[in-house]
């Protein structure tokens, strides 16, 4: 394989699931399984190196009152891996902390691959960031999918929930492309058809689906898997490098916004 092909890989590896490309049909051949974070990703990002390791705090060292200095000299430039939203956009975190959004689709193979990767950032994340998943409702299918992920967060099963609806879809390839065949895979988790009826078709859960489609509307959202931090700043793998790089920026952008408070 020449060098051209592979980078070529490179770059479709790294793009996310976009709004016009709708979600993931019962044809769509069984996914592969996700490169956990300890494995090695050289088609996407190289290893980091000892000075990479620690952005949060360069971050902070660097950061003189404006976000863009302090990520410049990380290497990261707006425009290229991230764009600075214009207005920022008001979050719903507390003002000492720094919430970072994380926009998904549950069909969506890209936010599969990177949600071992989230995983592990969660248990080393710093205690002022903010962490919110938003489900997009680009289409009926997602939607549905979107109402699933908020009716498990109303029962009280969100994260229970969180990483088998991924395996249904891409390791079992059930779609879930139905009311009853999402309520039949709630059934596993021990809630029957009248419960998850009543959350599934609640005000709440409505509700949320609204303020998702606002969000993502708001941030202009088109791809997933999309972050913004802090209303502030929009980035995804492709723009980043790769899912070890877009975490690092994930870090530096946190941190240079959290030495502003």
């Amino acid at each position: 394989m020449n060098l051209r092909l592979i980078l070529a890989l490179a770059v479709v590896f790294a793009a996310g699931c976009s709004d016009s490309s709708g979600p993931a049909t019962s044809s769509t051949p069984a996914a592969p399984a996700a490169t956990p974070p300890s494995a090695a990703a050289a088609e996407t990002t190289p290893a980091a190196t000892a000075e990479e390791s620690a952005p949060a705090a360069r971050a902070q060292n660097a950061a003189s009152g404006d976000a863009t200095a302090a990520l410049a000299a990380l290497g990261f430039e707006n425009g290229v891996h991230y764009v600075r939203l214009s207005p920022a956009q008001p979050t719903s975190s507390s003002p000492d902390q720094v919430e970072i959004a994380e926009f998904f689709m549950y069909s969506c193979i890209h936010c599969y691959n990177f949600e071992p990767y989230v995983q592990q950032w969660l248990m080393s994340k710093s205690d002022y960031v903010n962490f919110l998943r938003v489900p997009t409702v680009w289409n009926p299918t997602v939607r549905l999918h979107a109402q699933a992920f908020y009716a498990a967060e109303a029962l009280g099963k969100g994260e229970e929930m969180h990483a088998p609806f991924f395996s249904e879809m891409h390791e079992r390839n059930n779609y879930l492309q139905s009311e009853d065949a999402i309520a039949a895979f709630f059934s596993k988790f021990g809630v029957g058809r009248e419960e998850f009826d009543k959350a599934f078709d609640s005000f709440s859960v409505h509700t949320k689906l609204q303020r998702a489609d606002e969000l993502a509307r708001r941030y202009q959202v088109d791809s997933t898997p999309t972050i913004v931090v802090n209303g502030k700043y929009r980035t995804n793998a492709s723009m980043a490098g790769g899912y070890d790089k877009l975490l690092e920026l994930m870090n530096a952008l946190a941190a240079a916004e959290h030495s502003m408070n």
